[in-house]
């Protein structure tokens, strides 16, 4: 396994390689993140995985300064898999001047997570598209975990006509049902008893929608108070349409219900996909 930490090394690296499949991420690699790569593999001729904790995607009072930087044990961790390459650059290496130039996703960027956290998928699509630009994929593996962020980049990747595959991989979750995320470190013994609930109410939520006996904004406003009644702080528990994660009509069917909450200090986001047959 190569370890590259500048763009014109993994370039001359990478030179008639052209069937790559990349892995972006930010670190601090959990099970989720390896059973990506592990998803990738098999797809191509060279895994690339980056590391790299973007700035533009992170707001003015959110962990940026405290997100855990853990580079030699990721790539451990990495090593005991199939991944070929590590493309780990610094932060004047990915962004050698001001980035003045972004991607401004329309519409979605402002709902949900969006309308929550301000400029977050700007950040997110810019820094992808800068990665997509340096490692030249074929394909690249997201969780479904960040369910909008995934449309965000597929969306994107269709409309500029980029020859990327986006490939979307299922949540990976813990025994107890709580899905994998870096920030689960930052939960107390207490908080990360409790953390599970969240996806207990999402399938709550589900079961509800299935009999539909209730209107959405009832099953919601429902899974909202469940969430507040046991300490969290809610900032959303809604059903969307998967397409583009706008409120359903009456015929859709496809559907996926979405929540983020606070419990403590850290926020947790999860989702479940829903079918009405």
């Amino acid at each position: 396994m190569e370890v590259i930490h500048t763009v014109a090394e993994l370039r001359k690296y990478l030179q008639g390689v052209p069937n790559n499949v990349f892995v972006p991420t930010m670190g601090n690699l959990h099970e989720g993140h390896l059973r990506l790569v592990e998803e990738a593999a098999p797809r191509g001729a060279c895994t690339v995985v980056s590391i790299f904790v973007n700035r533009l995607q992170f707001g003015p009072r959110e962990d940026f300064d405290r997100y855990p930087r853990t580079l030699a044990d990721d790539c451990k961790k990495l090593e005991s898999i199939d991944c070929d390459v590590v493309f780990a650059p610094d932060e004047k290496e990915l962004y050698p001047e001001p980035q003045t130039y972004t991607v401004q996703p329309a519409g979605i960027e402002d709902i949900l997570e969006g309308a929550v956290r301000p400029g977050h998928f700007r950040g997110v699509a810019t820094v992808v598209l800068k990665l997509f630009n340096m490692v030249q994929p074929r394909a690249a593996v997201f969780g479904k975990k960040d369910y909008q962020q995934c449309l965000v980049l597929q969306t994107m990747a269709r409309q500029l006509a980029l020859p990327v595959e986006i490939i979307l991989a299922e949540t990976v979750r813990a025994a107890d049902g709580l899905a994998l995320s870096s920030r689960n470190q930052y939960l107390s013994p207490a908080e990360r008893a409790e953390a599970p609930r969240l996806y207990r109410v999402l399938q709550e939520v589900s079961a509800a929608a299935r009999t539909g006996t209730h209107s959405w904004a009832t099953i919601e406003a429902e899974a909202m108070t469940e969430l507040e009644r046991h300490g969290w702080r809610p900032d959303y528990v809604t059903v969307r349409r998967r397409a583009d994660l706008q409120p359903p009509k009456d015929d859709d069917r496809e559907l996926v219900i979405l929540g983020a909450a606070k419990l403590g200090a850290p926020r947790l986001l999860d989702n479940l996909e829903l079918s009405l047959d």
